[in-house]
């Protein structure tokens, strides 16, 4: 296991003032995963996530389905988060919830939920960026442990199914965008290119799994040669169409026997391109408080190549607890706890957005 260097920042409960408690409903429901979180002066009370299973036939997220079973899914899922972490609906201070970007009907009934919630209550409604969540879950806590929060500035890479993104963040809410995806995002890649091999989606995690016994030197597919910190991934899904396109023609059982090598060899190529975008910008910057973020920083191949680099490079490398990668409550309640610290609530005359930038 890694050790980290001493002068990385330890947060424990005993070092925390005590304080009346600020506690935050969360609720997220940009997608297809309704989920709701209890934070208590910035600590995980409870995180609990209501998946769909719905969207597995048809090989993506139905919208239409997704906002029916989140209508299905809301009121138990906040009744539970609320049991486990030991609260009654009189002890929430605020309600934070997730305004975009997402889908439209999804956040649709996440915001109404959140809006009927506080006005019963009468308590302060937050607004969250869901993007901005995904980097504000490295200062989720949780009591009982040391938990590592980044210094600033830092710097963290954003990589999901629908964003790649570089991000400096100058403090907790001053977020500074210097490389973004031109196309297609590394996690949409990896479910596309899994798609062409036949595999269910979600396609990241089973190629993740499946590369684990392939050897990622088998095949080499394109790696897209963009300027600055801007990532790109379509030319890659091209390459890699292509190439399984010609082999199956010479050898119809081409994917099947080589399903493992392929697997690893399509991660190592994402990989490659965002370890080495993440260099660059460490490099342009100076700073060396790294950290990932989002659904495909679960990766283990790109956990283990971000770990190797920090130690290669002394950075303090941040990686979210795995239940904290994917849409979760919890990255939008920490982020309404700071919201709810600085006062910026928000009226109930706001609607949910599809696309939002930081």
């Amino acid at each position: 296991m890694m050790e980290f260097p001493p002068h990385a920042k330890v947060i424990k409960k005993s070092d925390t003032k005590m304080t009346p408690d600020i506690t935050i409903l969360a609720i997220e429901s940009s997608c297809d995963d309704t989920s709701a979180a209890v934070i208590s002066n910035g600590y995980v009370l409870s995180n609990l996530i209501a998946n769909q299973a719905v969207h597995k036939a048809f090989g993506g997220v139905v919208p239409e389905l997704a906002s029916r079973a989140h209508q299905a899914n809301i009121v138990p899922v906040v009744d539970q988060a609320l049991s486990a972490a030991g609260k009654r609906a009189d002890e929430i201070s605020a309600v934070a919830f997730t305004r975009g970007p997402g889908l439209l009907g999804s956040l649709l009934v996440g915001t109404s939920f959140a809006k009927g919630f506080a006005l019963a209550l009468n308590i302060p409604l937050i607004e969250v960026n869901h993007l901005q969540a995904h980097v504000m879950s490295h200062f989720a806590m949780e009591q009982g442990r040391d938990n590592r929060i980044p210094r600033f500035p830092f710097l963290c890479l954003l990589v999901s199914g629908g964003h790649t993104q570089l991000i400096v963040m100058h403090d907790h809410f001053t977020m500074e965008l210097i490389g973004n995806t031109i196309d297609d995002a590394a996690g949409e890649a990896f479910d596309k290119c899994a798609k062409v091999m036949g595999l269910p989606y979600p396609g990241g995690p089973v190629i993740d799994r499946l590369a684990a016994d392939g050897n990622s030197e088998a095949f080499r597919f394109a790696k897209p040669k963009i300027q600055g910190l801007n990532f790109s991934f379509s030319g890659l899904k091209t390459s890699f169409l292509y190439f399984l396109r010609d082999r199956v023609a010479e050898e119809p059982e081409f994917i099947a026997k080589n399903l493992n090598d392929l697997a690893a060899s399509l991660q190592q190529t994402i990989i490659d391109v965002l370890i080495g975008k993440l260099l660059r910008a460490s490099k342009e910057t100076g700073i060396t408080e790294i950290g990932i973020a989002g659904g495909v920083s679960a990766n283990s191949g790109l956990r283990q190549a971000a770990v190797r680099e920090a130690q290669k490079r002394s950075w303090n490398i941040y990686l979210p607890e795995f239940r904290y990668t994917t849409d979760n409550a919890a990255m939008i309640g920490i982020t309404g706890y700071y919201k709810y610290l600085r006062k910026e609530f928000t009226d109930h005359s706001v609607t949910p957005m599809a696309r939002i930038d930081f």
